[in-house]
């Protein structure tokens, strides 16, 4: 009976999860509609920050949604949750890659080109002169490439392939997650609560790990041990 119970509601509840992760792509869509319609009405008085903004706020709470689904699965005993991390974590991948899109188009001045010094630079020559002068871009860009071979990997057929290293692969979420959260902290000016709640999520996360990691290597001395 639970196994029959269990299927219908984990097909019912991936479609329901895809649309819940696409509405804020989706309200931005209208409000960038809104705004080409009657300029002021859907966005800011900075329309081209509003959008990088919100696409960044988005990929750190995804990525943050994608390290809480396996504490959840434990602390609510659903192991069936675990099936929902790897559409979150691409529609994490997907908000930080439009994050950093938007940022060079509408903000880095990249769609009319750059010029320093009189001489105007080429795409690669100014994204690697942006990335390497300004520390918080730095660390965004980090995060977004920690992300790629997850990314790229996430499929069952690259688990199959790489069997144990997948695991040792896809640890790299971590260290992607401190990246991303380092980003918005030294692009935070004047206040720090944002950077504040998304850190606390963060320790809460990361010590849950640690503290199910250290129950498992109790138990199993105590197995071996009997």
């Amino acid at each position: 009976m639970p196994r029959q119970f269990v299927f219908p509601v984990v097909r019912v509840g991936k479609p329901l999860a895809f649309c819940v992760l696409a509405l804020p792509l989706a309200l931005l869509g209208i409000d960038v509609w809104r705004e080409f319609q009657l300029p002021g009405s859907g966005l800011g008085p900075d329309p081209g920050e509003d959008v990088v903004h919100h696409l960044g706020t988005w990929g750190l709470r995804t990525l943050l949604l994608t390290l809480a689904v396996s504490p959840a699965s434990r602390l609510f005993k659903r192991p069936q949750l675990v099936r929902y991390r790897r559409m979150v974590g691409l529609w994490a991948f997907t908000y930080l890659v439009l994050h950093f899109l938007s940022y060079f188009w509408l903000l880095g001045g990249y769609a009319a080109g750059v010029a320093i010094d009189g001489r105007r630079l080429g795409f690669a020559e100014a994204l690697v002169m942006d990335i390497y002068k300004r520390p918080y871009i730095t660390a965004g860009f980090l995060a977004l490439v920690l992300l790629i071979p997850l990314a790229i990997t996430s499929t069952r057929g690259w688990q199959r392939r790489l069997r144990r290293r997948w695991k040792t692969l896809h640890r790299l979420v971590y260290p992607a997650a401190i990246a991303a959260w380092t980003h918005l902290l030294w692009l935070s000016k004047g206040s720090f609560m944002d950077p504040f709640v998304y850190g606390l999520v963060l320790v809460v996360l990361f010590g849950e790990r640690i503290v199910f990691r250290i129950r498992k290597q109790r138990r199993a001395r105590a197995a071996s041990a009997v």
